[in-house]
């Protein structure tokens, strides 16, 4: 189901790669430099044109491992909210990575995640993704090393401006982001994931990273945690990872939120290394943040580290998520505001 897109920005730089831009001014009489002057200001010096700077409204809270949850109040008094992640690399050097929402709520329904309780509100245009970047970069003046679609909304849901946003960070003159630093996460739309690759290909983009939310190793669990397994299952989802790979190569990024009583049974790293089996990916495990009213509680540090040895003799490549966050509602899965649940939502059409 297509949704109407509103972007209060649709007429700013933040919306069009630079060329794009040029275009569109020169179309209008305006001249080609005087635009590309305009761009160039808006992404290199994050000046943005005086009604939209005066448009927007900024919060943000801080915790003490220097994780930003920020909060940006759209002219439409919808609300994103985003996330700046700090890690200390070799030399202690920090490199930020930015966790970037594509809607306003979401309409997967995933029962362990805080937006999915939103519901849907409205998708987010490319400049509003891209107004993320900007306020990161120039309000926070922070360097973005790396960026996630994994903040509120499913990607690939929104999927059409998600790859408008790509072109756009990517885009030498400004945000100048490698695609190898760009990674989209979805809970397994697979009509998304073909119309991404179909997008990879065409754009000649190499090494665009896929990470997917599996969270299960069988489609029972799967269906009653996820409700768009129960159309698109996890035998559909492989082959068009299948598909992904052979077409795009790389490696695969598949997470997995270990939720206590739910998916942490002795058998189930075994059945799916089974499911995963010559795919070239890696399991990114996530202990459980409890959203607001969560029916469980956090994994114990037990739990999460015996579900580790498991998938690890069970013979996965996993890799355990420091979580970040937690304390402000800014870790995975933990996303949105209280108030906005109450607002009306939006059906996606596909069940459950």
């Amino acid at each position: 189901m297509d949704l109407p897109l509103s972007d209060p920005f649709a007429d700013s730089p933040l919306q069009h790669p630079c060329l794009d831009w040029e275009q569109r001014c020169t179309r209008t009489g305006q001249s080609r430099d005087a635009a590309r002057a305009l761009w160039i200001d808006c992404f290199k010096h994050g000046r943005l044109p005086g009604e939209l700077a005066s448009a927007i409204h900024i919060k943000s809270v801080e915790s003490p491992d220097g994780t930003t949850k920020f909060l940006v109040r759209l002219p439409d008094g919808h609300e994103t909210e985003s996330v700046i992640l700090p890690l200390t690399g070799k030399g202690g050097r920090v490199r930020n990575t930015l966790c970037l929402s594509s809607q306003v709520g979401c309409a997967m329904g995933c029962r362990f995640c805080e937006t999915a309780q939103m519901g849907l509100i409205r998708h987010l245009g490319v400049a509003e993704i891209l107004l993320q970047w900007h306020v990161a970069t120039h309000h926070f003046r922070k360097e973005i090393r790396n960026i996630v679609f994994m903040g509120m909304g499913e990607p690939l849901d929104n999927v059409e401006a998600v790859i408008g946003a790509i072109r756009v960070l990517t885009d030498r003159r400004g945000p100048s982001m490698a695609s190898r630093r760009i990674a989209i996460s979805t809970v397994g739309r697979i009509d998304g994931i073909r119309k991404l690759s179909k997008f990879v290909t065409d754009s000649k983009i190499r090494n665009l990273r896929l990470a997917v939310s599996v969270n299960a190793s069988d489609d029972e669990t799967r269906s009653e945690i996820m409700p768009l397994n129960r159309s698109m299952n996890m035998s559909k989802l492989r082959s068009a990872l299948e598909s992904w790979t052979t077409m795009h190569g790389g490696s695969l990024l598949l997470e997995y939120v270990l939720i206590p009583g739910v998916n942490d049974d002795e058998h189930a790293a075994a059945r799916l290394a089974g499911w995963v089996g010559d795919l070239p990916a890696r399991v990114n495990l996530i202990p459980y943040n409890p959203r607001r009213d969560s029916p469980w509680p956090a994994p114990s540090e037990e739990c999460v580290e015996s579900f580790l040895r498991s998938m690890q003799e069970a013979g996965l490549t996993v890799h355990r998520r420091v979580t970040q966050g937690r304390s402000l509602m800014a870790a995975c899965g933990q996303l949105g505001n209280e108030h906005i649940r109450r607002r009306t939502r939006v059906n996606n059409g596909l069940g459950g």
